[in-house]
């Protein structure tokens, strides 16, 4: 005797397609404070200026940098053995840095957390309600695959 298949009940993905809401608008930075976040390999020796550019940057947009966290992978001998992984596809960041980056933005009071790498629409989502304020990428967005 055949057995029926069951159907998944599982949720359908959501996109941004038509009955998803739509994309929130750009924030502008001029007159804000904003955390600046950078997420960084080990062989990137450079990125306290990688930093400073991007905080000049901003500045020169009328921004004021009120804190600035770093993410480093592949620096510690267990991290080193995590290089070859792939990132976090959900926040791009370790669950630690998130939760320092949203305690720092409350302490300060920043409108927004600006991040130097490329974040997808899916990274940004999540990062926002982590912090509670607008999550802005200085970097273009990386191709969906």
């Amino acid at each position: 005797m055949q057995r029926h298949r069951r159907r998944d009940r599982r949720p359908a993905p959501r996109g941004r397609g038509a009955g998803a809401p739509p994309a929130a608008a750009p924030f502008a930075v001029a007159g804000a404070d904003v955390v600046l976040v950078g997420y960084f390999s080990a062989r990137q020796r450079d990125f306290a200026a990688l930093m400073d550019a991007a905080a000049a940057g901003l500045a020169d947009r009328g921004a004021r940098v009120v804190a600035r966290a770093v993410q480093r992978r592949g620096v510690s001998r267990g991290g080193a053995a995590k290089t070859a992984l792939p990132l976090s596809p959900r926040t791009l960041l370790s669950g630690g840095k998130v939760r320092e980056v949203a305690e720092v933005r409350e302490r300060t009071g920043a409108g927004a957390v600006v991040f130097l790498n490329p974040l997808t629409p899916r990274q940004r989502d999540v990062l926002t309600g982590c912090p509670g304020c607008p999550v802005v990428s200085l970097a273009a967005a990386p191709p969906q695959v």
